[in-house]
């Protein structure tokens, strides 16, 4: 006989915040052509930055499952808000995106607390 594991629920907050990880990557992504046309960035620097973060964001999508993820999402967010350097704008966009990631947070220990009831 085999033994029937019993499923969860999902997690409504780790669906969101990967949802906050895959817009994030996309913006990321969108920065490098404003980086290299608008900004006189060094291509290979902008692709590098940018793009590598935008697939780290699309990783970490992934690993939520685990419980070191949020953290280290949290690290992600403090990373995304440092491409402002190249892109001032980023600092605006990854502030934006660090409140989306704290709300989710909030709003997935709030979940936590009402299905624990």
């Amino acid at each position: 006989m085999t033994a029937v594991r019993a499923r969860r629920a999902p997690n409504p907050a780790r669906r969101l915040l990967a949802t906050v990880l895959a817009c994030e990557a996309i913006v990321i992504a969108l920065a490098i052509p404003v980086a290299v046309a608008v900004l006189k960035v060094d291509g290979g620097t902008a692709g590098a930055v940018c793009g590598g973060l935008a697939v780290v964001c699309l990783l970490m999508a992934g690993v939520l499952r685990f419980p070191w993820g949020v953290a280290a999402g949290s690290v992600l967010q403090v990373l995304v808000i440092g491409t402002g350097f190249m892109v001032p704008t980023m600092f605006f966009l990854g502030a934006l995106f660090g409140a989306l990631w704290v709300t989710g947070i909030w709003l997935g220990r709030k979940a936590e607390g009402v299905s624990a009831r």
